[in-house]
């Protein structure tokens, strides 16, 4: 018989993992975990749950040490909190009753989901060996999986689930042992999630189906991520979603270890969110009166995000971008669909901005702000305000402006802002603007104020000289509909001069162009601490729920590794596309396993014989 150290030749070309740790070796013994696998769950003063009989026998406090400069590194007496056996993971999970979310619901939801991910939605990696690969057989099998330990080496902070920017440490360990022992060790319950969104990469399925392995032990992986802020920006307003289609984003993004999911919800086009004290706002503003978000929508999106160590950030654009309004309350709204040349007053039809010198605008910002922002409040510590392509020559067509001169409206768009953002801070959230409020209408910000760009990396730069802290996403790079071309109709009379009809960020920003990505880009060394992350962008004018997931997945992916990992590596070069080409193939595959249309980067070709589809590669 076969021993299970044997250095076995069938290895994956892939060495799982993504985004890249900080640190990482495998060997090459192969393990096989069985359904029936524990999972112990340990924290710092917990007491023991359950009979005797059901503790393990290393249910005694013990105390864990790191030796690692990077992670997890206090010595911490831990007890037992729970133990997880085959059955638990038949529970009814509850966890969209209660108000807000625990560390304690992230551990329980993150076991349970990883146990799911290696048991039920595992990949068998056929395209990632030669043809013929001869792969392990559970008949060989002597040592398996036999514990998985979970340590929570700090109590966790009471925003565990909402922090700002760098208030939760997501570090983590991760150790798997030759004799079949894991553990995963973080200092708080979303490092314990990451770093067990890290131990089901390192497992596939066998082709008899019945059989789940890996082929790395033994393991250790150290890990942190690199920037605070990694997000995706998803528009809900110019096509309806439903729930779940937003769900299955939230499902992509925690699986990329990306912390932060910035939901656009309103827009010119579709009011689609329900405000209580509003009502007619989302029965005339949304598309259809079915196609809205109730408030329990909202909260079950916030908590199903939280619940995974996703940090939901609702936008509410304005003052521009909200001409859906004006079919509710169309006293407050100037400039509304100007036609045919919409393009003076707005960036895209319909056109409508509030007016910005209005009582009555004041008063429905305040109905709606003391309506939305406490049911934000338990979720997320930020609101996103808006502030993007406000053009000042709606302002002329404004009958409490009637001026598009700046000297004017400055004034004016500067109290707008301060009212709404003191709203925001009254309900004990912090505000994102976009760039455009400080860099165009040079609007004086709190200094709490995150700052968000899109237009370059010299905007980033001016941002945080300015001394603010930024997300960057550049739309030459991280904007994920682009290339897809006009979706504007052209008049003939121009038709030529369109000719061929690219959309105004073409080309289509392919997954290497978003991997080479530097967040830092012409920001000097002294101010990179105030870049605190970014997102990549999916605007959705032609995106709706048949073609979201591959418009943006495996694209976000590659931002982020970008972001939890950096863009450059160890030796401070330009992350390698060689290397990330099969890692970012293999998490596709899981993508598409749990549920996630995500598209294709390479055909099998080139993945199952390694380096035969390398342009211009030396081997160096």
């Amino acid at each position: 018989m076969r021993s299970p150290l044997h250095i076995l030749h069938f290895l994956s070309l892939v060495s799982a993992l993504w985004p890249q740790p900080i640190s990482y070796e495998h060997g090459s013994v192969v393990l096989f975990i069985k359904k029936d696998v524990q999972f112990y769950w340990y924290e710092a003063g917990a007491r023991n749950v359950g009979s005797v009989a059901d503790q393990h026998p290393d249910q005694q406090p013990f105390t864990f040490a790191s030796n690692s400069n990077t992670g997890p590194n206090a010595q911490e007496t831990l007890k037992l909190r729970k133990r997880y056996t085959e059955s638990s993971f038949d529970d009814v999970n509850d966890w969209d009753v209660e108000e807000g979310v625990s560390g304690h619901d992230i551990i329980d939801y993150a076991i349970k989901s990883s146990w799911r991910t290696l048991f039920r939605w595992n990949l068998y990696p056929w395209k990632f060996h030669p043809r013929n690969w001869d792969e392990p057989s559970p008949q060989d099998q002597t040592t398996g999986v036999s514990e998985i330990h979970i340590r929570l080496l700090h109590a966790d902070p009471s925003n565990v689930a909402k922090p700002l920017a760098g208030e939760v440490d997501e570090s983590y360990i991760l150790k798997l042992d030759e004799g079949g022992k894991a553990t995963i060790s973080a200092n708080s319950s979303v490092g314990i999630a990451r770093g067990l969104t890290s131990f089901t990469q390192l497992f596939y399925k066998h082709s008899d189906e019945k059989h789940v392995y890996t082929p790395y032990a033994p393991v250790t992986i150290h890990d942190a991520p690199k920037f605070q802020h990694r997000g995706i920006n998803l528009d809900v307003s110019r096509n309806w979603f439903t729930v779940a289609d937003i769900k299955r984003q939230v499902d992509a993004l925690a699986y990329n270890k990306m912390n932060r999911f910035h939901l656009h919800v309103t827009d010119s086009q579709s009011w689609p969110l329900e405000i209580p004290a509003l009502p007619e706002l989302a029965a005339k503003g949304a598309y259809r009166p079915d196609l809205v978000y109730t408030p329990r929508d909202l909260k079950h999106i916030q908590r199903y995000a939280a619940i995974q160590g996703v940090e939901m950030i609702t936008e509410l654009d304005m003052p521009g971008h909200t001409s859906s309004i004006f079919y509710s309350q169309p006293e407050l709204i100037a400039a509304f669909n100007i036609q045919p040349n919409w393009d003076t007053y707005c960036a895209e039809p319909p056109c409508g901005t509030l007016k910005l010198n209005s009582s009555a605008v004041d008063a429905f910002l305040d109905t709606l702000f003391d309506d939305l922002l406490p049911r934000i409040s338990p979720y997320s510590s930020y609101f996103h305000t808006g502030g993007d392509e406000v053009n000042k020559n709606a302002y002329n067509l404004d009958d409490t402006v009637k001026s598009n001169d700046s000297a004017v409206l400055q004034p004016l768009m500067q109290k707008f802002v301060d009212r709404n953002h003191d709203r925001v801070r009254a309900a004990g959230l912090t505000p994102v603007v976009w760039e455009e409020m400080l860099l165009e209408w040079n609007v004086t910000l709190g200094s709490d104020v995150i700052v968000q760009s899109w237009q370059s990396d010299e905007a980033v730069a001016s941002i945080v000289e300015k001394g603010y802290k930024a997300l960057v996403g550049n739309y030459n790079y991280w904007y994920l509909d682009c290339g897809k071309g006009q979706w504007l109709d052209i008049d003939p009379s121009i038709s030529a001069q369109q000719y061929p009809y690219y959309d105004y960020c073409a080309p289509f920003h392919n997954w290497r162009l978003a991997y080479s990505v530097d967040p830092y880009a012409g920001v000097p060394a002294e101010n990179q601490h105030l870049v605190i992350g970014g997102e990549a962008h999916m605007w959705n004018e032609q995106t709706d729920p048949v073609n979201v997931d591959r418009m943006i997945w495996p694209r976000g992916s590659a931002v982020a590794e970008v972001l939890w990992s950096g863009p450059k590596d160890a030796e401070g070069r330009n992350r390698s596309q060689i290397d990330a080409s099969p890692r970012l193939s293999e998490m596709r595959e899981r993508l598409v396993l749990l549920g996630v249309g995500a598209e294709p980067i390479q055909m099998p070709y080139c993945t199952m014989d390694g380096m035969q589809c390398q342009l211009g590669y030396t081997g160096n």
